[in-house]
């Protein structure tokens, strides 16, 4: 069994020895509240204030973009803490307590999506963060060019990648303080900007159709808790199993939706005040953010928008290290980390440095992503309103065991929902590469636009294993667990 950690800042500094085995319960430590830093840290980053200009882009008024994104986060990150409710049940990775719904071999299916998800983002948050600090840096009069994306480069690689290989501690710690640092200066960034406001303009925009609102939503899904539940559980599988069920699942979806709540709000009052604005956020997020500060603000606003993809970017990394040792690489987990930091650090030279037109198209990869994973979601929650007794900790690293190599049923309602969402979501706008899906849209005339695969794919996933898992995890649960589960 791995070796405990302590409490201490030396022990926070010590590498986890811990990978994708069930936490002994001497090493089972925390309380809910525990979980609200690092999901806060995550998503506290000033980019979610271009988040209203995106959903602006939709065609909706302010006020139907109020409704669309605070139903949006707080429903997608409830996902996230229901599936975070898993890892203080099974104390193991998420990508592990899916063995569970796929078997122990044919959960590699889901652990590659997750894991080549998990390293998308954390590509595109550390991508950000080099390009924000040569904006910064440009907009000071400093030179911004190829050596200050270098050392950027270099700073932000080395402090994720320190951390993701560090493990569970620090990033708890590091979290907090992420947060903390990260609110503080994002609170002095509203309190400059609102001289900038115009709310007769905001109160003006048009309102959009049913299509325009429910691609908003499906937006604002994708975009926030969608984009997180394959890590839910990976961060309260440390809490000891008799914590609050109502807390993980509360504190996690708290932390998680606050702060990009408040942002959102933020970012729609400045993009719906100025078109000027709101067309150069879609062209450069970071930069069209700080013009409108002040020169003595910029360095501080550049420490904000760093911190923030800092915090998302960890997380992303810690849990991508998780899903590649759940896909079957045998490794340490420190070195599994080490790997996805490799393919961080060359995504982003190509990004940075190569690419003419990369983000557009990423947002077309991630939807695709989004649908399958949507699928998976949905499958992951239907199982533990379905699960009623401890998940077996031997058996979900043992083909022979109640869980299986492989549940085909399993498999084949992740391929059905995948290949319907795929028909109902359009991403040639973003590439060529994407043209392909969209095939079922001539049935929903006016929704092209609305990407309702995301919505279908979860749905699938969510009533078909209500339906088709429920005999099985009946059997899995009469298997042997002793107590029924809190």
């Amino acid at each position: 069994m791995a070796t405990a950690i302590g409490n201490g800042g030396a022990a926070a500094l010590a590498v986890e020895q811990n990978g994708i085995n069930v936490i002994h319960e001497s090493e089972r430590k925390g309380v809910p509240r525990d979980l609200f830093w690092p999901w806060a840290a995550a998503n506290i980053s000033v980019f979610g204030i271009a988040y209203g200009a995106f959903l602006l882009y939709f065609g909706v008024s302010f006020w139907q973009a109020v409704v669309v994104g605070a139903i949006g986060i707080a429903v997608s990150f409830l996902f996230v803490g229901v599936i975070a409710l898993a890892g203080k049940r099974g104390s193991a990775p998420t990508l592990v307590l899916s063995r569970a719904i796929f078997g122990v071999e044919g959960n590699r299916v889901p652990s590659i999506l997750s894991w080549v998800l998990t390293v998308g983002w954390e590509t595109v948050l550390v991508s950000l963060a080099v390009l924000a600090t040569a904006t910064v840096f440009g907009a000071l009069g400093f030179d911004g060019g190829l050596a200050t994306q270098v050392v950027a480069l270099v700073v932000v690689g080395a402090l994720v990648i320190g951390a993701g290989v560090i493990g569970f501690d620090l990033i708890m710690r590091l979290q907090k303080w992420i947060t903390i640092a990260t609110g503080v200066l994002t609170v002095v960034y509203v309190v400059l900007v609102v001289p900038q406001l115009d709310l007769g303009a905001v109160a003006a925009l048009p309102a959009g159709g049913a299509a325009a609102v429910i691609g908003g939503l499906v937006f604002m899904l994708t975009g926030f808790g969608l984009g997180w539940v394959n890590a839910a559980a990976d961060y309260s599988r440390y809490l000891p199993r008799s914590a609050s069920s109502r807390g993980v699942v509360g504190w996690t979806t708290f932390g998680a939706s606050w702060a990009p709540a408040l942002l959102l709000l933020v970012g729609l009052l400045l993009a719906g005040s100025s078109t000027a604005l709101l067309d150069a956020i879609g062209a450069d997020p970071v930069g069209a953010l700080s013009t409108i500060l002040p020169t003595w603000f910029l360095v501080p606003f550049a420490i904000v928008a760093v911190l923030g993809f800092v915090g998302g970017a960890v997380l992303d990394i810690y849990s991508s290290g998780l899903s590649l040792l759940a896909a079957g690489l045998r490794l340490p987990r420190a070195a599994a980390v080490g790997i996805d930091g490799v393919i961080m650090v060359l995504g982003t030279i190509f990004v940075v440095f190569v690419a003419q037109d990369f983000f557009g198209p990423f947002q077309g990869f991630l939807i695709t992503l989004g649908v399958p994973i949507a699928a998976w979601a949905g499958m992951f929650i239907a199982d533990i309103i379905l699960r009623k007794q401890p998940y077996a900790d031997v058996e979900l690293y043992d083909r022979r065991g109640r869980y299986g190599a492989v549940r085909w049923e399993s498999i084949g309602l992740l391929v059905v929902g995948t290949a319907i969402g795929w028909g109902f979501v359009s991403n040639a706008f973003f590439s060529e590469a994407f043209a392909w899906q969209g095939y079922f849209l001539g049935a929903t005339p006016g929704f092209e636009g609305a990407n309702l695969g995301v919505l279908i794919a979860l749905l699938i996933g969510f009533l078909g294993y209500l339906a088709l898992g429920r005999a099985a995890v009946r059997r899995q649960d009469a298997g042997g667990a002793a107590a029924p589960l809190a």
